[in-house]
């Protein structure tokens, strides 16, 4: 795809030939957010931001409608897969902190010293569980298990291993744990659109949270594919840039 920039519209060409879009359409914010998206991963933009103190490596777009989400759902726990400098576990917890409900229990791998010190002493880390292991190990699931009432509503957020087999294997193994009504995230989807750019692996065409998505909603019709929430759209316009891209998911039954 080729896109030019006039400055009240731009030009795109590609595979159905030549298209000429208003700066002002939603077609044309599309186009540019993808763009944008796709430069500002190959230029590591995601890693330029902290939340309270720790690196959080996420878009500060894709951080807001998690905040939309918490907000809605306001659930007991905020459970999430993948944790690196803790900066995405700082936010959930201060989340719950502000509505005065939930907790946040973190799952990685491996917990780095520094990290695990840095979490610790955060003033946010009342509200944080800390266990490290691979999320898919069977002693791993039922620890988690374990810290979860049958009552409480889960949140669910994968953002560890990337891969087809391990997302697909942590949506089996927690989402079990999602109530109708509930929400999954699957991060990173975004990654078949960036096979061609440095850094990026040639079987991430196929090899991806979208992938796994598509399988497990094949063998569980009881989650269907949810758009972001959006509880204030003036102009109805499409969400923009992402990370997650495909990657809500809700219980319906």
């Amino acid at each position: 795809m080729r896109i030019n920039l006039a400055n009240s519209e731009i030009v795109v060409e590609d595979e159905h030939g030549e298209r000429r879009l208003a700066l002002d359409t939603p077609e044309a914010f599309a186009v540019l957010s993808d763009a944008w998206v796709r430069s500002g991963w190959a230029n590591r933009h995601s890693y330029t931001f902290t939340w309270f103190g720790r690196p959080v490596i996420q878009l500060p777009s894709d951080l807001m409608r998690l905040q939309e989400l918490v907000w809605q759902l306001r659930p007991d726990v905020i459970l999430e897969t993948g944790i690196a400098h803790g900066g995405s576990l700082v936010f959930s917890a201060g989340l719950c902190r502000l509505l005065g409900h939930g907790r946040v229990i973190g799952v990685d791998i491996e917990i780095r010293a520094h990290n695990r010190q840095a979490i610790e002493a955060h003033d946010f880390a009342s509200e944080i569980t800390m266990i490290e292991g691979d999320s898919v190990a069977p002693h791993i699931v039922d620890r988690v298990r374990a810290l979860i009432k049958p009552s409480e509503s889960v949140l669910l957020m994968l953002d560890s291993n990337h891969s087809k087999a391990h997302v697909l294997a942590e949506l089996e193994a927690y989402a079990p744990l999602i109530k109708p009504g509930g929400s999954i995230i699957v991060a990173d989807g975004l990654m078949d659109g960036l096979v061609e750019l440095p850094g990026a692996k040639d079987d991430w065409s196929w090899n991806n949270p979208k992938a796994a998505i598509a399988d497990f909603l094949e063998r569980h019709r009881e989650f269907e594919k949810a758009s972001p929430p959006s509880l204030f759209n003036e102009r109805g316009v499409a969400d923009g840039g992402s990370h997650w891209p495909g990657g809500y998911l809700r219980r319906i039954a």
